[in-house]
């Protein structure tokens, strides 16, 4: 699994506590950007991210700015996105086993590094269950694909 992550500068500090946590799991990621602390859009630092993801490149994708709002907004604007913005281990983890959400948002400037990076752990390790939370997401991909 190579996992997308990329930020805009109100997430840059804490994207580079989640690759250090990424680096010591052993876990592949690709970092999208930004990658200085110069003002950036969310909008174009997300919905790349949010595209890659979505055609098949990475399984999921990390998504952080300065509340994980915006980019969490940005991200569901693309088409077969489910993305989460969690602050606490429980949403991170019923985020993947209900929703089956592949990237998950993130505020740099909300929670602070070691809570984050359990976030990140529950997140990764989570697995969807289907089942009726399949027929749910059906329900949305059934309006997705029918809506102008």
């Amino acid at each position: 699994m190579t996992i997308a992550i990329a930020s805009d500068h109100g997430g840059l500090d804490l994207k580079k506590v989640i690759i250090k946590y990424l680096d010591k799991s052993d876990i592949k990621y690709k970092d999208l950007g930004t990658f200085s602390a110069a003002s950036v859009d969310y909008p174009d630092i997300a919905i790349p991210c949010a595209e890659a993801v979505a055609q098949g490149e990475f399984e999921k994708g990390i998504i952080i700015c300065g509340t994980g709002i915006g980019v969490s907004i940005a991200a569901n604007k693309v088409k077969g996105i489910r993305a989460a913005l969690c602050h606490d281990t429980f949403s991170a983890k019923m985020s993947r086993q209900h929703n089956n959400a592949n990237i998950l948002t993130m505020g740099g400037r909300v929670i602070g590094p070691s809570l984050a990076t359990e976030i990140v752990g529950e997140w990764l390790n989570s697995d969807f269950e289907g089942d009726r939370h399949q027929r749910r997401l059906g329900k949305i991909a059934d309006y997705e694909n029918n809506s102008n």
